[in-house]
């Protein structure tokens, strides 16, 4: 087994990946994204970051997902039945498990948000990216990310 070592709190020796969506997107769309470690058996460990007031592209997790709040405020919007049902503000320090299923979008707070996430898709299938109806427009694998992993090792 590989050692793996990261100062998570300083992000700047990570490799990011930026996403974002032109401003006429139906909502501000400015986050961050590097992965820490892929395994075969589907564990995924990553970071993401939001830009302050910033979205993620609306989503359906189909794994479960774990997350910690490193820095900074998270806004949790949950969706059922296309109705948002609850916004929660995580902050740093807070810890939290969802079941596959999950619907919703994150928004960084007036500071943005760091948050370390832990996945395991032992089929390999990650979240689907939701239009604002809820219908699916692109499914992200493992495979994805593995081919992302290797892009970034290669960069680093």
């Amino acid at each position: 087994m590989k050692q793996i070592q990261h100062d998570l709190l300083d992000s700047s020796s990570l490799m990011w990946h930026h996403y974002r969506e032109d401003a006429d997107y139906p909502y501000p769309v400015s986050y961050w994204g590097t992965i820490l470690d892929i395994d075969d058996a589907g564990h995924i460990s990553a970071v993401y970051r939001w830009d302050p007031g910033s979205f993620c592209h609306f989503h359906r997790h189909l794994c479960a997902a774990t997350s910690i709040v490193l820095q900074g405020e998270l806004h949790v919007k949950t969706y059922e039945s296309g109705e948002l049902v609850s916004t929660k503000i995580r902050r740093a320090g807070d810890y939290a498990k969802k079941p596959s299923g999950d619907v919703h979008m994150e928004q960084g707070g007036p500071d943005g948000a760091l948050v370390l996430f832990e996945l395991y898709a032992p089929d390999g299938q990650l979240t689907e990216q939701l239009d604002l109806d809820g219908n699916a427009l692109r499914t992200l694998t493992t495979d994805h990310l593995r081919h992302a992993f290797a892009k970034q090792q290669a960069a680093a």
